[in-house]
């Protein structure tokens, strides 16, 4: 007879680590499947990590974890083609240990999250993909995997495959993810001296930057910039909407928009004599609140990526994905503590406790956003621009007295407010984000 285990994780992202780990270090027999080489052998990416949701899982991180720098100043531009108007926050309360936010290389991170899980006790097995759950009736009792004698059964299988869940949507449980959806994001790495990006940057030895783009360098598509320093590289990318890109009449690929950003004015000073080291492209999921699938039912439960679970509007990820894989493995040492079996209905705690959680309440809080967006990209050409030129407008001394100045822009918004909505799409805003 096969052997049995108590839970089966699929995938060895953040969250499928964070379940495993929770899982293993309560005791429970635990398999993790991934079909990487090795736990982060896909993920060549810089990214930043969210200290609370890590430290609930590991309070201890900090002494070994390969973290890059810790953020002490996010930065937020707005772009037209030439120039850029932005707010900076910088305090030294982000200086003080224990520190909030760090950047990582996914890559090594997820190696030592892995041996974490390792020494937790969990058996990992790497360069094996999962083809299929195993079904009896309508309860998941484990999975197939590619490889001689490859069905394995659990009580429960977590589901942390990423992006559109290749095995939920087999077994039915939710269906093919809209283009309007997801986004497809490009990044590169960019080697460069420690000195040189603090000179630059004006940080410290272990203080890091983070800077959002939006405006021009997404060509109206709905999307955003990214600029972060790692310890000796540099980490920049930019990401739209899926549907844009397909619907797109200039056809512009993800690639040309990555050097358009590198070669802004305002961006090329900063990675000026960076080598290129890595690329990569995958898919965001973007969607939201309300393209959340259903992410439990008898034996399963979805996790992270799988489940959709990014705040596209604060740029969260990786605390959701780690959030979600621990509350899941909770939900599934309660119920064994309990003398439970993996029904529905004992599951139904997993979205429970989640819903209570900040991880839905902030993506309900955010729940009409990618509407609003997807309509009016007006958000992405018009409004940058004019509030570019509004700036030049007045800060460029040329002989023309301020109160003329002041008309030219004044009469510059008014004539958005009449082609765009302006004040319209104000309202829009608050209302979407109440």
């Amino acid at each position: 007879m096969a052997e049995k285990f108590d839970a089966i994780v699929v995938g060895a992202g953040p969250s499928g680590n964070a379940a495993t780990y929770t899982l293993a270090k309560a005791g429970l027999k635990v398999l993790q499947i991934e079909r990487g080489e090795y736990p982060g052998s896909k993920n060549v990416q810089g990214a930043i990590l969210y200290s609370d949701a890590l430290e609930k899982i590991i309070p201890d991180f900090r002494d070994d974890a390969p973290l890059e720098r810790h953020i002490i100043e996010q930065r937020m531009w707005l772009l037209d083609d030439n120039s850029f108007v932005g707010t900076h926050y910088r305090s030294d309360d982000y200086n003080k240990p224990p520190y909030n936010r760090y950047t990582i290389i996914r890559a090594q991170f997820d190696k030592w999250f892995s041996s974490k899980v390792r020494e937790a006790g969990a058996l990992l097995i790497c360069e094996t993909t999962v083809e299929q759950l195993l079904m009896d009736d309508d309860k998941v009792v484990g999975v197939r995997c590619d490889r001689m004698g490859g069905d394995v059964f659990a009580d429960v299988v977590i589901l942390a495959d990423g992006v559109n869940s290749t095995l939920a949507r087999k077994a039915g449980f939710h269906g093919e993810l809209s283009s309007k959806n997801v986004a497809l994001a490009v990044k590169e790495i960019l080697f460069m001296p420690e000195e040189v990006i603090q000179a630059r940057f004006n940080i410290g030895e272990e203080e890091g930057v983070v800077i959002e783009l939006m405006g021009s360098v997404t060509e109206g598509m709905v999307g955003t910039g990214f600029l972060y320093t790692n310890k000796d590289s540099l980490t920049i990318g930019v990401g739209c909407m899926l549907s844009d890109f397909k619907n797109n009449p200039n056809k512009t690929t993800p690639y040309a928009l990555l050097e358009k950003l590198k070669a802004h004015p305002s961006v090329a000073p900063l990675i000026a004599g960076g080598e290129m080291k890595e690329y990569c492209a995958h898919l965001i999921p973007e969607g939201g609140f309300n393209a959340v699938p259903k992410i439990f039912g008898d034996g399963w439960m979805i996790v992270g990526d799988s489940g959709g679970f990014v705040n596209a509007a604060h740029r969260e990820g990786s605390n959701l994905a780690m959030t979600t894989g621990r509350i899941a493995a909770e939900t599934v040492i309660a119920a064994k503590a309990a003398g439970k079996a993996m029904t529905e209905k004992t599951l139904k705690a997993y979205k429970d406790t989640l819903d209570e959680s900040f991880v839905m309440k902030d993506l309900k809080k955010y729940r009409h956003m990618p509407d609003v967006l997807e309509k009016s990209p007006q958000f992405f050409t018009t409004y940058p621009g004019l509030v570019n030129r509004a700036a030049k407008t007045m800060f460029t001394v040329d002989g023309i007295d301020k109160m003329t100045k002041q008309r030219e822009v004044m009469g510059s918004f008014k004539s958005a407010r009449k082609l765009t909505g302006l004040v319209g799409d104000a309202i829009k805003i608050w209302r979407a984000t109440r």
